[in-house]
């Protein structure tokens, strides 16, 4: 499983010799097993001697159940909201103190982002990541905001104090507005997905270039679409959000 999860974006092929640095692996112990998930099907060694994550891994991941039944019944949504605004639009879950990105639709032209999907944002800085963060319960905003906090740009919020009151709005709201706090000029609009039980299961978001699309003309169609998902989840209104 090490060996497996030193596979990550921007690392999706590794020489041996990075499989064993990555996890700490003898030489040996790493090409033996490297070769047994080759066998398996789960890697797969490219015509340069690099290794890849394997076919049969990645229809595995697809069996995930709330990632695939999430994609499923979001592409609708997703595809709706980005011919209305013709930007990023993302679907993340959380995953430990990071968002994961499991969907992910892009404009051409729309700006360069470093995520992708599968990729992981950090909770206290990214749109989806503070919706996230502020239907997680306590326990986890704590753990989050008491630790040290990367400053992306200059706009990064990181006094905890601004933090919490930002995440109470946003559990009051149901969205979150980030202007250029993880990527310089871009700007991003998230709002929540319920679930039947009112679980905030995932966070809807569009990113836009800071100067071109106006953040709160977005709002609407982001919260319209997010609640249409909720609502094909089983959300009803009347049903009450529940922290995580």
């Amino acid at each position: 499983m090490a060996l497996l999860f030193s596979f990550e974006p921007g690392a999706t092929e590794l020489s041996l010799a990075d499989l064993a640095r990555r996890t700490g692996l003898a030489h040996p112990t790493a090409r033996r097993l490297v070769l047994e998930l080759v066998r398996a099907g789960a890697l797969e060694q490219r015509p340069s001697g690099r290794y890849a994550v394997g076919l049969r891994l990645w229809q595995l991941g697809t069996l995930a159940p709330l990632t695939e039944s999430l994609r499923t019944m979001a592409q609708p949504y997703m595809e709706d909201l980005y011919s209305a605004l013709n930007q990023h639009v993302q679907l993340a879950v959380l995953e430990g103190d990071e968002a994961v990105i499991i969907e992910r639709l892009s404009a051409p032209k729309a700006l360069g982002l470093v995520s992708q999907v599968g990729g992981r944002l950090p909770l206290h800085c990214s749109g989806v990541g503070k919706v996230l963060l502020s239907h997680a319960g306590p326990s986890l905003a704590d753990q989050v905001l008491d630790g040290e906090l990367r400053k992306y740009t200059a706009k990064t919020v990181t006094d905890e104090r601004v933090l919490r009151r930002e995440l109470a709005e946003c559990r009051r709201t149901g969205f979150a507005l980030v202007r250029g706090e993880l990527t310089q000029g871009a700007d991003s609009i998230a709002a929540r997905v319920l679930n039947s039980d009112g679980q905030v299961v995932a966070a809807l978001s569009v990113v836009v270039r800071s100067e071109t699309v106006r953040s709160q003309s977005a709002l609407p169609s982001v919260i319209t679409s997010a609640l249409g998902l909720s609502r094909a989840l089983g959300w009803r209104p009347g049903i009450r959000v529940r922290e995580n």
